[in-house]
């Protein structure tokens, strides 16, 4: 019996410890992009977030140095390859990832979808923005969070996810 206390005890100890380790390893921000000076914009997405989510607007200079410091792999995507097709695989790779797609403009070259989490159903919202440049065609990732302090680097997990399967997408 005394064994089984031990262990029922040091489970009870061990959980909201890991949780809290986790949680201190990651920034308490909910709001990741790959450009820090010009986020891509939620447009669509702004009409399907409920009035307790956060605000479609990005959260400023001081979650941008946050994320700098903790996440500095997040960059622009720089690829030679046309606009129409980067905008086609990266469409396809929102569907890979299992996102709900909420809306694809070629107009606008942007794509909006939102990711629900396995574990608890939280929703996080992604725009993927793509941009012809000289000769190259640049693609710029945001994901954010509409509940929570802190995403537990969930939305940085999911935009190097979606950078690492675009590239694969486009080199296939």
């Amino acid at each position: 019996m005394s064994v089984i206390g031990i262990i029922v005890g040091g489970i009870t100890v061990y959980i909201p410890l890991s949780w809290k380790k986790t949680l201190d390893a990651h920034p308490y921000i909910h709001d990741i992009t790959t450009d820090l000076e010009n986020p891509p914009q939620f447009v669509v997405v702004a009409s399907v977030r409920g009035p307790d989510d956060h605000p479609v607007l990005y959260d400023g200079p001081e979650v941008a140095a946050q994320q700098r410091e903790a996440y500095p792999d997040l960059q622009s995507l720089i690829v030679e390859a046309s606009v129409p097709t980067v905008f086609e695989a990266a469409t396809q790779v929102v569907d890979s990832m299992g996102m709900e797609l909420v809306d694809a403009s070629q107009t606008d070259l942007r794509i909006e979808a939102t990711d629900t989490t396995l574990l608890y159903g939280f929703k996080d919202d992604v725009v993927v923005r793509i941009v012809a440049l000289d000769g190259t065609t640049q693609v710029d990732v945001r994901s954010k969070s509409r509940v929570g302090r802190s995403d537990l680097g969930q939305n940085a997990k999911r935009i190097r996810e979606f950078l690492t399967l675009l590239k694969a997408e486009l080199a296939g």
